[in-house]
């Protein structure tokens, strides 16, 4: 009897004292941030880098030679200048040699055109009246034609004496030459360049000759900047090489891109993601959510205040996205933050 009542005191003893002491937390809770999983488009890529170019370029030089004038820019109204605007068809330098010009006697052979096209158009009058035969015309008429071609020869020998802009573009170069300094003929005077549009080389691996083909989307942004969308242009591939090079077994594409912003400039290196396969409407996660050990990959999704390992299997990739073939289902809370010390079935605290 003293035992049974001795082993009932110590239980009571023990009852109270586990009622009384602090209450203590076996596992704490980890905070995490979780998102929900959720069907969205994706893309997958085929990526390189390269430098783009501009789609057009032009040396300026002169045709003749001559003592060198520097135009001005009819928008700013100082001579020319590296990185402004020309139009095309703009006068940028123009050079001056009187010897040339009196050789070319434009204005001798512009009044023998005149003359010639007067002379024909009487003779023409004369010939309905019966007053001429039809040989008399036809020799006023090769006048003519002769006066014409004389004249235009004419012009064209004087137009090497002005350097204009072929087109719409923004001069890149702007060689110096003293004012008045005679230059010979083929002297450069700048460069010129339109890079609203660019184009680019890419050298590809032959295994993905058959997933690549002219007209597929690119997407191009400068090597190494943060990957925003206020960064990145689109564009398309242009031209693909049937064949492999023999040597590195790669193959050459080419792609243009609209620059309208100018955000790109010639020569930049540039990071270039080829959409090689698309998903209207899968399951995505982030790929920043997932852990990666040795051939699976792994993800973590709250339950109840209690976090769950689940292993996946994926589709599409891209440098922020994964898709997920199995292994999650939609509308479950997805660990994208403080999962990396998880383990499964641990205990977590959600934090907005």
């Amino acid at each position: 009897m003293p035992i049974r009542l001795l082993a009932l005191s110590l239980g009571l003893l023990l009852a109270a004292c586990q009622q009384e002491g602090p209450q203590i937390d076996i596992e704490s809770s980890i905070p995490v941030r979780v998102v929900a999983v959720g069907r969205q488009p994706i893309e997958a890529y085929i990526t390189a880098t390269t430098t783009v170019q501009a789609l057009k370029e032009a040396q300026l030089r002169g045709m003749q030679g001559g003592r060198y004038q520097l135009q001005d820019n009819p928008r700013s109204g100082r001579p020319y200048a590296m990185g402004d605007q020309v139009l095309a068809g703009e006068i940028v330098v123009r050079l001056v040699n009187a010897e040339f010009e009196n050789s070319v006697s434009i204005d001798s052979k512009k009044l023998h055109y005149t003359v010639s096209q007067r002379e024909f158009e009487k003779q023409r009058a004369l010939l309905a009246k019966g007053g001429i035969t039809q040989r008399e015309l036809t020799d006023a008429e090769r006048m003519l034609i002769d006066a014409r071609y004389a004249y235009q020869n004419a012009t064209l020998q004087l137009e090497k004496l002005v350097v204009e802009a072929p087109f719409d573009g923004i001069l890149v170069d702007l060689v110096h030459h003293n004012p008045d300094q005679f230059l010979e003929a083929g002297a450069v005077f700048g460069r010129l360049m339109d890079y609203a549009q660019l184009y680019a080389e890419l050298s590809l691996p032959g295994g993905e000759l058959s997933r690549v083909a002219p007209g597929l989307e690119v997407l191009v942004s400068r090597y190494g900047s943060a990957e925003m969308v206020a960064d990145t242009l689109s564009g398309r591939i242009d031209q693909v090489a049937p064949v492999l090079d023999q040597e590195s077994r790669m193959f050459k594409a080419t792609l243009a891109v609209a620059n309208d912003s100018l955000l790109l400039r010639p020569g930049m290196f540039v990071r270039v993601d080829i959409v090689a396969d698309r998903r209207d409407s899968a399951l995505v996660i982030p790929r920043g959510a997932v852990l990666d050990r040795g051939e699976e990959r792994v993800v973590f999704v709250v339950e109840k205040g209690i976090a769950f390992e689940r292993k996946l299997d994926t589709g599409l990739g891209n440098r922020q996205q994964l898709q997920v073939l199995s292994g999650l289902e939609e509308g479950e809370s997805l660990v994208v933050e403080g999962f990396e010390t998880l383990r499964d079935r641990a205990q977590v605290k959600v934090e907005k």
